[in-house]
């Protein structure tokens, strides 16, 4: 690390810590901290009206950031090259330097070079005949999809069908991606083989979870009657050649370039039960909704960035302030996925000890996230969060327009309460009774989003996309690789195929189960 960078993070150590009520003295505060991130454009009454603005709002005022603070943090933001280093994610440079890769996940949405955003845009529109086709019934009645797939083939697609599919689902989608065969069974169920569609899902087209779940649901067709089994195949994969040879129609394999990483890929053909659940025309919003957080991050300045708060935020409390994990709580049962996502996007990214360069981090990474559904965890972990010995920054997401068409009381009680937790965890309450006291001066934002409709849900993934991007700029580590994933998979792939000699322990568990190869 950098004299100066290492001088900024010491300086950043000894700055003031104000409680958040000190800091709400200052009466501008909220209006300092808070600002909307909004995509289309105003009605103007004519024939032409588009749809109207729409966005989020972003408060971090009941967050320790401070003026001081943000001033520094701009000045850690441009020893790391916040601005080169975003350039280069744009401009299709290899920002994965440890893979030699670009990473064109933006391109999906239409912001990068010319050349990736042409290629993603053909990509898109195969996508588009296939799925159209589907629907006009090119393969017949179709009123399933089994969607195959684990990590970011699987988590992705599960968040966004469970939020936009609650009223209506063009085909009913199935996402499996755990290895447990009870996963598919309950797929199996739910479907019938005659109507049912199955996608394959592997950049690589070799996941052993998934191929062998892919071959499990090709057994299941067959003996459902369903003669031609690859014939209700579609795969999606960044290896097109190796679809083509397991058996499927090269008709019905969707591609993706291999510079769109596993957790960011729901915007390429990963995306394809999605759009395939909701349309082409919904999907086209989700990315559209994605393209304008895009744009403002790509465009906006440092001290206006709203990843790179986001980011200034995160990387406070877990250098400076100590935390070890982040909570996020979805006031918003559609959204009761996003944390399960956000594990892995920002986990699985920023979870790493070594910097770009290959040298040791001289300080903590990605912090553990986690979280659930709200009113649901005030009742499970909020105990921890108000009393606990931890000081856990938290996110709460909630939406102004309710998801149901019930008794308006029910939204009302659900936006007051997420409201009010934060004010209570700033807040606290003096007792002098020990169990009944509460400390407060505890970190929280709130994302407070118009709608819960296709663009805001993409709004939603790319801004902690790019906060994910931001953090890693901020930390000198590269977010694209995941190397920690494969030696637990490369071990089990080892006792599977047998000779191989482990520690006492798993070799005593493997001969518990009826599994051991001595």
């Amino acid at each position: 690390m950098s004299d100066g960078v290492a001088d900024i993070w010491n300086a950043l150590a000894a700055h003031p810590q104000p409680t958040l009520a000190e800091l709400f003295e200052d009466e501008a505060r909220v209006e300092k901290l808070s600002a909307r991130l909004e995509w289309g454009q105003a009605e103007d009454g004519g024939e032409d009206s588009v749809q109207p603005l729409s966005g989020i709002l972003f408060d971090w005022s009941k967050t320790h950031l401070e003026d001081g603070l943000l001033a520094q943090f701009a000045q850690l933001a441009e020893a790391r090259d916040f601005a080169g280093n975003r350039a280069a994610l744009f401009s299709g440079k290899k920002v994965n330097n440890t893979e030699n890769r670009a990473a064109t996940h933006t391109a999906q949405r239409g912001v990068g070079t010319d050349a990736s955003v042409e290629e993603a845009m053909a990509l898109h529109h195969r996508m588009k005949l296939l799925v159209e086709a589907i629907h006009q019934g090119a393969m017949g009645e179709v009123k399933h999809l089994i969607h195959v797939g684990i990590g970011g083939s699987a988590l992705g697609p599960a968040l966004a069908i469970d939020a936009l599919t609650r009223d209506l689902a063009l085909v009913d989608v199935h996402v499996v991606s755990n290895i447990d065969g009870v996963a598919l069974e309950q797929a199996f169920a739910a479907c019938d083989p005659k109507t049912t569609l199955v996608a394959v899902a592997s950049k690589t087209f070799t996941t052993i979870e998934t191929m062998t779940n892919a071959a499990s649901a090709l057994k299941w067709l067959g003996e459902g009657g369903v003669e031609d089994t690859f014939g209700r195949v579609i795969a999606l994969t960044a290896n097109p050649e190796a679809a083509v040879e397991w058996g499927v129609d090269e008709t019905r394999v969707l591609p993706f370039n291999e510079t769109v990483g596993g957790r960011y890929s729901l915007w390429s053909s990963i995306g394809f039960p999605v759009a395939l659940a909701v349309g082409w025309d919904e999907f086209e919003q989700f990315l559209a909704g994605a393209q304008a957080v895009d744009l403002h991050f790509r465009d906006a300045p440092v001290e206006e960035n709203l990843p790179l708060r986001a980011a200034f935020a995160d990387q406070y409390y877990t250098r400076i302030r100590g935390c070890q994990t982040r909570a996020v709580f979805a006031y918003d049962e559609r959204l009761g996925l996003l944390p399960d996502y956000l594990q892995q996007l920002e986990m699985e990214s920023n979870g790493k000890s070594v910097t770009a360069a290959g040298d040791p981090v001289d300080g903590p990474t990605a912090p553990v996230t986690w979280g659930g559904v709200g009113t649901d965890a005030q009742h499970a972990v909020f105990q921890l969060l108000h009393q606990g010995t931890h000081l856990i920054p938290v996110d709460f997401i909630a939406s102004i327009a309710p998801g149901d068409d019930l008794d308006p009381a029910h939204h009302r009680i659900l936006l007051t309460n997420c409201f009010a937790q934060g004010a209570a965890l700033m807040a606290g309450k003096e007792s002098d009774d020990g169990a009944r006291n509460f400390a407060g001066n505890r970190p929280s934002v709130t994302m407070l989003c118009d709608d819960l409709d296709a663009a805001t849900l993409g709004a939603l993934i790319a801004f902690h996309e790019h906060r994910t991007f931001a953090n890693a700029v901020l930390m000198g580590i590269n977010p694209f690789d995941q190397f920690g994933v494969e030696l637990g998979k490369q071990m089990a792939n080892a006792i599977e195929a047998g000779g191989n000699q482990f520690d006492a322990s798993t070799e005593t568990l493997l001969e518990a189960a009826g599994l051991s190869q001595s």
